[in-house]
């Protein structure tokens, strides 16, 4: 079965790929703005981990809407989670099977809900795999950690294809770089570079 695992380059989505490989013909799609040529790196990595790579391009309103929310909010939470609903929505429309993302049990945002969930699944015909659903963070860094090597750094540094860097930007272009650092908290951010050696 083909299965299109929504994609940053990031550890929680290359791991979710690798759960995913044995079951499903996995193709990793990076879902964007063209906002920015971040997606780049996506790519980059999913040819670092030998998996098919696909971009789509999301609906400029989604990303509007979302900016507006963030800065009506005062943090990204509702915003981002809007984006990965639209990017759900989007890769379930491409044709697949089965549509996955790289969401952990403890992530705070994205999270989908198993209603949203039943009703993905029933308007597009597709079946919605979260493999990491059981993983907490814990969990998740050590099995990455005996698996990829992965970079890491402050968000507005590491350049991975996930949706906060094109929302970054444009809110900075249409609200100015304070509303960046007013809307998103500092944290961490990570890419995969590649398989350690002894894997």
């Amino acid at each position: 079965m083909d299965l299109g695992l929504l994609y940053s380059g990031g550890k929680d989505s290359t791991l979710a790929a690798l759960l995913l490989d044995d079951f499903y013909d996995v193709t990793l799609v990076t879902a964007h703005f063209g906002v920015t040529d971040d997606w780049q790196h996506a790519r980059e990595t999913a040819e670092t981990v030998d998996f098919p790579f696909e971009t789509v391009e999301l609906d400029a309103d989604a990303a509007d809407s979302a900016v507006e929310q963030m800065l009506e909010d005062g943090y990204p939470r509702n915003g981002i989670q809007q984006v990965h609903q639209h990017a759900l929505e989007t890769v379930a429309d491409m044709g697949f099977d089965a549509v996955a993302d790289g969401t952990r049990r403890d992530d705070r945002v994205p999270t989908i809900s198993r209603a949203q969930a039943q009703s993905l699944e029933d308007r597009y015909d597709v079946d919605y795999i979260v493999p990491l659903a059981g993983f907490g963070r814990g969990a998740v860094d050590r099995l990455v950690d005996a698996t990829l090597a992965v970079e890491s750094g402050p968000s507005e540094e590491v350049r991975k294809a996930d949706y906060e860097a094109e929302l970054r930007a444009l809110l900075a272009r249409e609200h100015g770089v304070d509303a960046v650092e007013d809307v998103f908290p500092d944290h961490e951010q990570t890419y995969v570079t590649g398989f350690l050696a002894d894997r």
